[in-house]
């Protein structure tokens, strides 16, 4: 993070999960992502404290030491390739499962989900950058000098329900057709004139001062940006 970034904020709990908030939207983005529900637990894993202590905050839970682990994964595209990393993991018991396999059409012990996004409509950045987070890949392209991001996730009807939240946004962000990986999964990318630097600052708008963010991930593709444009994009925080 650039040292001329100040402190992020911190989420304030919301009294309803179900309610629709930025910060509900961005929860429920990374549980759709990178998590999974049962009748009285929603599950959602996390890749920095960042993202950790915002979605803790959020679901006015507190985190515990031992919800953190180095996990093995493998690549989203080649099955081959193993990565290791941190991982945070952070359960929310009670009601808000399956109220939320109700509402949202999340999959509950492994059912098929049905997607029902329309609630966040107004907080459609939140929402796309939580599952960006969650299940979203970005790569520098050094043939290219080009920026790619692509979402993954082994639930086709996911990708088609966040294809369709992009195709609703502003800017305009086209994306390629779903198409399968090497590993079984599903994923897609925007495509090649899609404008990134655009898409990031939208996706990533008013995050310092909400605190809903994984630090990491918007430094990746701030970093990525700068060097497809050569030109600074600040913090993708306004």
């Amino acid at each position: 993070m650039s040292s001329t970034e100040r402190e992020s904020g911190t989420p304030d709990p919301v009294e309803d999960l179900l309610a629709a908030t930025p910060a509900t939207a961005y929860f429920w983005g990374r549980v759709a992502g990178d998590g999974e529900l049962t009748r009285d637990c929603v599950t959602v894993r996390v890749e920095d404290e960042t993202s950790a202590d915002a979605l803790a905050a959020v679901a006015g839970t507190v985190r515990v030491d031992h919800d953190h682990r180095v996990a093995a994964r493998e690549s989203a595209h080649d099955a081959s390739i193993v990565r290791f990393e941190d991982e945070y993991e952070l359960q929310v018991f009670g009601a808000p499962a399956e109220r939320a396999g109700a509402a949202l059409g999340l999959p509950i012990d492994g059912q098929p989900g049905g997607y029902r996004f329309g609630a966040f409509a107004d907080h459609r950045p939140q929402l796309v950058r939580g599952v960006l987070e969650a299940c979203g890949t970005v790569c520098f392209r050094e043939s290219s000098e080009s920026v790619g991001v692509s979402f993954v996730h082994d639930d086709e009807a996911l990708l088609r329900a966040v294809r369709s939240l992009l195709a609703s946004a502003a800017p305009d962000v086209p994306t390629d057709d779903l198409s399968e990986t090497s590993s079984g999964g599903y994923w897609f990318g925007l495509a090649d004139d899609a404008d990134i630097a655009a898409f990031a600052r939208w996706t990533y708008a008013g995050s310092d001062d909400s605190g809903l963010y994984s630090a990491a991930r918007r430094e990746k593709l701030r970093r990525s940006v700068e060097r497809a444009t050569a030109s600074e994009v600040g913090t993708l925080s306004r």
